[in-house]
């Protein structure tokens, strides 16, 4: 399959390179930093939305799926960066968010404005007697699910933020729009769509109240059997025309099951998921708004149950720590001061190894940190002010909330891009949108360039992915899921088999092996503290990744 040996890099396009001061990323900037990516090794770059937006909701409240927003550029910039990553070897994947528009779309306007044809691309309902609105359902961002559509008495469904109005997937005039969107950007050349909160588009016809429980809630609207109607048609109008084409469904709240089906090339659906459980297990009891330690023997077992679901039964993953919803990883679950690059290279060791298609978050590859903001007028992120307000509501001291939010905010993973040690790390000339992290003079590209030890390793980490077939088509066992301490597993293909062995904390490990492992002609492939030969006694320095080979 050729997208096995693929590494995508994803660039939070606001917060990566801004080339005319006014603060924001832009197109430009991705451009002129195609040599990085390319010294890097990636295959393709994923963007967050850059369209036409009121930026509500960060650009997944779309406006116009087919302008580019003026913040960003222009289509030429668009048009020239797709041009000059192919010089690179390098392809672009567009962020296409289809499960709603912004409520500043054309289609919603003319909806409001009385056209029936319009009205019907998405879901409007009256009132249900007795209650204030349709359904009793919340939005994810807060409050309820349903906003007044103009002066009519009806109420249009909002699943995330009030701007945002969700679309009727069971119109076939919207269905033909979603495909048309795609092909529009194929057209310009993109080979790749990430598909934003792709599983909720399977509204029933009939909306019916929750029992008040979340789980049971979302089971009213998320994984519905129609998605995978839905999408099999969008594949066939659109992307699956093009076999090279790289599509990935972010899948809210999803099980293995569904996304099995998603994700194997017989359904012509998708060619891989994101889910996100193994990034809640620090939510106790699923509060996120807590500060908590991480469950690591949950995090192992997540992992693992998703290595095996999908590859047994011919899914996909979409690997990865990192993204611009998440605090970063070597933050979260690592030592980010003491044992920064070893946490690093020990994270993006464990994650490259497995079966799947490893993302790199920008940043990630350079051992950027959160940023450890102390002022609630260091964010930006309107989910972590609205956390802030509901913390202090319920009577949490404002230290307290501060902490909660320097552990969980999404502003976390947002900051700008760390290029050098100039002032706002050379990311912009003017102010930037969102404060650097304030230890950029120490972690910057230059200076990793030039003395680091993380971005040589996701380097090789890259490489191997390329050379090995093993590694991009071996199968996964668990090895030790029930140490506290030691992650491990080994990937298995003919009479090839690679073990992988991390210390995931910072004291010193040693284990016994003999009850896992054969005592064989072990070859050492991979380790960050070095070349080191196999021992049936594994001692591992804090933090320390390795991987050894064997060939019968």
């Amino acid at each position: 399959m050729h997208f096995k040996d693929k590494v995508i890099y994803q660039a939070y396009t606001k917060s990566f390179n801004d080339t005319d001061g006014n603060g924001y990323g832009d197109i430009k900037g991705v451009t002129e930093k195609l040599p990085y990516l390319k010294k890097l090794g990636v295959d393709m770059v994923w963007l967050n939305p850059f369209y036409v937006s009121p930026q509500n909701d960060n650009g997944y409240d779309i406006a116009d799926y087919k302008a580019i927003d003026p913040m960003y550029g222009t289509m030429e910039d668009v048009e020239e960066m797709i041009a000059v990553g192919k010089e690179y070897q390098i392809d672009f994947m567009f962020d296409l968010v289809l499960n709603h528009t912004s409520t500043e779309h054309a289609w919603f306007q003319k909806a409001l404005a009385g056209d029936k044809k319009y009205q019907d691309y998405y879901i409007l309902r009256e009132a249900v007697a007795g209650q204030e609105y349709p359904t009793n359902w919340d939005s994810k961002f807060g409050g309820p699910a349903w906003q007044p559509f103009g002066d009519t008495g009806k109420y249009y469904l909002s699943l995330y933020d009030p701007t945002q109005a969700d679309l009727n997937w069971r119109n076939p005039e919207v269905r033909k729009e979603a495909a048309d969107i795609v092909n529009f950007w194929m057209d310009k050349g993109v080979k790749g769509f990430r598909l934003d909160v792709i599983n909720v588009i399977g509204k029933d016809e009939k909306l019916i109240n929750s029992t008040g429980d979340i789980d049971q809630e979302k089971s009213l609207y998320t994984d519905k059997p129609i998605v995978h109607e839905y999408l099999r048609e969008l594949n066939h109008n659109s992307f699956g025309q093009d076999p090279e084409i790289i599509t990935v469904g972010e899948m809210s709240s999803t099980s293995i099951e569904s996304s099995i089906e998603y994700s194997n090339p017989k359904n012509d659906e998708l060619t891989m998921v994101f889910n996100f459980h193994h990034l809640k297990v620090d939510y106790p009891n699923k509060e996120k708004w807590t500060k908590a330690p991480f469950d690591f023997l949950e995090l192992k077992q997540l992992i693992n149950d998703w290595q095996i679901g999908l590859g047994e039964n011919g899914g996909w993953n979409a690997l990865f720590w990192n993204n611009h919803d998440q605090p970063r990883a070597i933050s979260r679950f690592g030592n980010d001061t003491q044992y920064r690059e070893k946490t690093a290279t020990s994270q993006a060791h464990i994650l490259h190894f497995l079966q799947g298609t490893p993302y790199i978050y920008q940043g990630e590859e350079i051992g950027m940190t959160d940023p450890h903001f102390t002022e609630l007028e260091q964010y930006r992120d309107i989910e972590s002010i609205n956390a802030y307000k509901q913390l202090k509501e319920k009577g949490v001291p404002h230290a307290e909330a501060m902490a909660i939010l320097a552990q969980k905010s999404r502003d976390n993973s947002r900051t700008p891009m760390q290029w050098n040690a100039k002032e706002n790390a050379g990311f912009t000339e003017g102010t930037p949108w969102l404060q650097v992290a304030h230890n950029y003079p120490e972690i910057n590209v230059e200076r990793e360039l030039a003395e680091g030890e993380i971005f040589p390793y996701y380097q090789r980490l890259i490489q191997l992915r390329k050379e090995r077939k093993i590694i991009r088509e071996g199968s996964y066992q668990p090895m030790f899921l029930e140490h506290e301490q030691l992650w491990a597993y080994r990937r298995i293909l003919d009479d090839e088999e690679i073990i992988t062995f991390a210390n995931f904390y910072g004291k010193p490990l040693k284990v016994d092996l003999s009850s896992e492992v054969a005592d064989q002609a072990w070859h050492y492939l991979l380790g960050n503290y070095g070349e080191k030969s196999f021992n049936m006694t594994l001692e591992l320095e804090p933090y320390e990744a390795i991987s050894f080979e064997y060939k019968s």
